[in-house]
């Protein structure tokens, strides 16, 4: 498919050299994204991995308030309770799980850390973010951070992270190594993140590739994927599943039940 093809409105695909650029551009909705954001990221990224030429992704996004504050619950929640769109058709893999080019992230302002999972290198702005937020609505993370996270941060961050749901603060993230570097404004994250991209993508592509292929590969996330899936399963058919959006979308607290 062409770039064209593969492009949307809401999330931009482009090819600079070896370099492939992947932006949410949705600023106006925090690039909150949406079922047909979501199946264009994995066309795109599909078309990344499977591009000789292409050697390293940068995923970056527009404005500034959020690179990207996690699903659209006006599209994602009827999507999904309706069973037209389906998470974790694979319970063995999760996104990026099996891209062995490297991935670096620019982000400014909030954003959810489920999709940095499985990136490499992140470069963030000090008015960045990081949450889990889920649980603040009767759900869990499905997107592999219970195996991700405490593998890449000490415990009791990932446990704060993934149990309390507010988010890390950039300066935080960055003293705990869940970013690479911090820079001071806005617009400096970009051309950080190109820069990072333009070193790997002058490296060998074969000795790159397979260095993180060894890193993924070795590290066997498979089971707790699987793991993950089940148990994602029994709280998303849960009566506080229910209660969290309802709630969301009635401007109120929400009445958890525990069940």
């Amino acid at each position: 498919m062409s770039l064209h093809e593969l492009s949307i409105d809401e999330f931009h695909y482009e090819k600079k050299g070896h370099i492939a650029i992947m932006t949410f551009n949705r600023a106006e909705k925090m690039n909150c994204f949406t079922p047909d954001m979501v199946d264009t990221l994995y066309a795109c990224f599909d078309d990344f991995n499977k591009d000789p030429e292409l050697r390293v992704a940068v995923f970056a996004s527009t404005g500034e308030k959020a690179w990207c504050a996690g699903g659209d619950l006006d599209a994602m929640i009827p999507a999904i309770t309706s069973g037209r769109y389906k998470i974790n058709e694979d319970p063995t893999k999760r996104i990026f799980s099996d891209i062995f080019k490297p991935i670096v992230v620019a982000v400014n302002g909030f954003a959810t850390t489920e999709l940095i999972q499985g990136t490499d290198i992140v470069v963030a702005s000090r008015n960045a973010s990081f949450t889990l937020g889920e649980v603040r609505w009767g759900m869990i993370a499905a997107g592999g951070s219970h195996i991700r996270v405490p593998r890449e941060v000490p415990w009791r961050i990932a446990m704060e992270s993934l149990l309390t749901g507010r988010p890390i603060s950039a300066e935080r993230a960055y003293d705990v190594g869940m970013i690479n570097q911090l820079v001071e404004t806005p617009a400096e994250v970009l051309p950080a993140a190109m820069k990072y991209a333009e070193i790997l993508a002058g490296n060998a592509p074969l000795a790159v590739q397979t260095a993180k292929e060894i890193c993924v590969r070795s590290c066997n996330h498979e089971p707790g994927y699987i793991l993950e899936n089940v148990l994602f399963q029994q709280v998303r058919n849960s009566e506080d599943a229910e209660e969290g959006p309802k709630s969301f979308f009635e401007k109120r607290a929400p009445e958890w039940k525990g069940r």
